[in-house]
């Protein structure tokens, strides 16, 4: 009988050099789409999809990442004595998710290494890992998609995306391999920022991995060149090197919204800002005047 996947890891450690100076003190996955933090996105997906456990890997400089999901005593109190129903029931929604666990990755040495700091947390479970500062909105959501995938493969699956923008090449890793049924790849080759010029596919991974247990061994046992940092790429081929099928699932009927990009992000706040009823009208307003302005 096959686990059922319950954790997820998060990795939101890094230092968000793309926004500086707001993250010297602001996390970049704070950083808010309208009124929630990108963060909020992925940690609820997660929960839709009957994940019970979210293991935040942090840094000294991410405290707001915990002081969000945690309970807020005194702002509870000021909302229920001005009776403000709506928003405390918001509130109190955020640190009920979930169980929360935070572990403190010490230095920077790569995503691999974030992914070793979940280990103990994991123990001998498959789990899904999404990053903290991107998304997708899609339906099924992206993990939704990707558990079913899992339920039917039974091994490591990583989240796909089609994209023949060259500049992509230069910023996620490719796969190439044998295409199944239902956008599925069986991969045979996966490289990371292979430039336009040596992608084996048009299919990108860039959020979202369901890995098995075994990754950690693997991340263990790569030999990372002095001064270099150990990725999660590293991992995934060690273990198809030593005969293991790994396979990617495009994500159908969604869009990605890349938020530790600064264009990206003000992008993902304009489509999200539109698709709200209560600001859409007069903001549309807004945007066509200054479009017309600038004719």
């Amino acid at each position: 009988m096959k686990n059922k996947i319950r954790k997820a890891v998060v990795p939101a450690a890094g230092f968000g050099t793309r926004f500086l100076p707001v993250t010297k003190s602001a996390p970049k996955e704070m950083l808010p789409i309208i009124d929630r933090p990108v963060i909020q996105y992925v940690i609820e997906e997660l929960v839709d999809a009957g994940i019970e456990t979210i293991i935040l890997v942090t840094g000294w400089h991410k405290r707001a990442i915990e002081d969000y999901f945690d309970k807020h005593f005194e702002l509870e109190h000021k909302l229920k004595e001005a009776g403000k129903e709506n928003e405390l029931k918001e509130i109190q929604k955020i640190s009920e998710m979930a169980n929360f666990i935070y572990i403190r990755q010490k230095e920077q040495r790569g995503n691999g290494d974030a992914v070793l700091c979940a280990k103990e947390a994991i123990g001998d479970e498959p789990f899904i890992m999404f990053w903290g500062d991107d998304f997708f909105e899609a339906k099924p959501t992206r993990a939704k998609q990707l558990l079913t995938a899992y339920d039917k493969f039974e091994s490591i699956v990583m989240a796909g995306y089609k994209t023949t923008r060259k500049e992509d090449t230069l910023k996620y890793g490719y796969v190439g391999g044998k295409e199944l049924d239902g956008g599925v790849m069986e991969i045979e080759k996966f490289i990371e920022k292979p430039g336009p010029d040596n992608a084996p596919s048009d299919m990108a991974i860039v959020s979202g991995f369901i890995f098995t247990p075994d990754i950690f061994e693997a991340l263990e046992r790569v030999k990372v060149p002095e001064g270099q940092e150990l990725y999660y790429t590293d991992g995934v081929n060690y273990l198809m090197d030593k005969g293991k099928k790994v396979y990617a699932q495009e994500i159908k009927n969604g869009k990605y919204y890349d938020c530790g990009n600064v264009i990206e992000y003000l992008k993902t706040n304009v489509d999200f800002a539109l698709k709200r009823e209560d600001i859409n009208g007069e903001f549309e307003e807004y945007l066509l005047e200054k479009v017309k302005n600038l004719k």
